[in-house]
């Protein structure tokens, strides 16, 4: 299943609307997901669970310590939906 970047963008918005109440204006590419979405690191463990429905692939906790902004989580699903 290929999704473009921006297909990713959209979907990991919705998520962080929805599910951890991200004013969606906060979202950028750019947007630090602890300082500048004040997500901690149970909302990241639920936010992997959550890309993992959205891909139907298995996120590994270690491939998911380097991500720090929506733009490195966007990189991070496009890596994992290509192998």
């Amino acid at each position: 299943m290929a999704l473009s970047d921006e297909a990713i963008f959209d979907a990991l918005k919705k998520i962080l609307v929805e599910s951890f109440e991200t004013p969606e204006d906060q979202i950028t590419p750019e947007a630090n997901l602890y300082e500048d979405l004040d997500l901690d690191s149970i909302d990241a463990v639920d936010l992997a669970v959550k890309l993992q429905t959205l891909t139907g692939k298995r996120i590994k906790a270690d491939e998911f310590k380097t991500v720090r902004t929506v733009a490195d989580v966007v990189r991070a699903v496009q890596a994992l939906l290509a192998r």
